[in-house]
């Protein structure tokens, strides 16, 4: 396997560094990748975090993996990518400097924007050689996320993977124009994306969920054997937020992830002042 002009032979394991561009310094802003290739053949996994700079946690998730030899396979390759966006994880923001999106700028351009200069790389260098792509996320600001994977459950090759990483929730989710999966997918790639927590924090219960999904996708694909165990899990088809109808803080009386009834109380709504 070659990537970005490095030889990765079967049982070795190196640290790529993907040149995106330079600070004003002239100093270079490099994306690391570890390839970790088993003695034996076996698929691609593609394993990555920090497409938004400030979505810590999944940061976190790919460094545990890292330091624990997860990515240490008998059979197949795992590719694990820390931290995309370098940018915004250094400025703890989910942007790049020039407030675009990477997310929103795939399959990306060479002479692009800074957000789409690092989505093609992504796209041209490192996605043609991965089988299965496992996107790292968490909610957004101030806004926590049960531990979820999201992924096009009509597509049979993401559904199983969704149902192999068994998260407490499996959430059908389509296709987004220029995000990474919608790119990913018209290559042929089985992909999923993981998110949990929320933005800027640390989560210990997602990143938790996280790992043991890693490990059953795995054991799934006859990579390694971690014996971990499938869990109780929710497979939903539809979603929808539900707004409130008037301005005031939330006080809920449910835990997050709990199931629900219609019409059923799930909080109260107070305000500052008294009327």
């Amino acid at each position: 396997m070659i990537i970005a002009n490095t030889t990765i032979n079967k049982g070795q394991t190196k640290k790529i560094a993907l040149s995106i561009a330079k600070l004003i310094s002239g100093s270079e802003i490099d994306i690391p990748v570890i390839v970790s290739r088993g003695k034996k053949d076996g698929p691609v996994v593609l394993l990555l975090a920090g497409l938004h700079g400030d979505e810590i946690n999944s940061v976190d998730i790919i460094g545990h993996v890292l330091d624990n030899g997860i990515n240490q396979v008998k059979a197949g390759t795992v590719i694990s990518i820390p931290i995309i966006n370098i940018f915004g994880f250094i400025n703890f923001s989910r942007e790049v400097p020039d407030g675009k999106d990477v997310n929103r700028s795939f399959p990306g351009n060479k002479k692009g924007s800074l957000a789409s200069q690092i989505a093609y790389h992504l796209t041209q260098t490192i996605i043609p050689h991965c089988d299965y792509i496992i996107d790292f996320h968490t909610g957004g600001k101030s806004r926590y996320n049960k531990p979820q994977t999201r992924a096009v459950l009509s597509d049979a090759n993401c559904y199983e993977l969704a149902v192999a990483f068994n998260a407490p929730f499996t959430l059908h989710s389509k296709l987004i124009a220029h995000s990474l999966r919608e790119t990913a997918m018209k290559q042929g790639k089985t992909i999923i994306v993981y998110e949990g927590g929320e933005a800027l924090r640390f989560d210990q219960a997602a990143k938790t969920h996280a790992i043991a999904g890693i490990k059953k996708v795995l054991q799934y694909l006859k990579m390694q054997n971690f014996n971990e165990k499938p869990q109780p899990s929710n497979i939903l088809q539809n979603r929808k937020w539900l707004r409130a109808p008037v301005a005031g803080f939330f006080h809920p009386t449910v835990e997050i992830g709990s199931s629900i009834k219609a019409k059923q109380i799930v909080g109260s709504i107070s305000g500052p002042i008294a009327d």
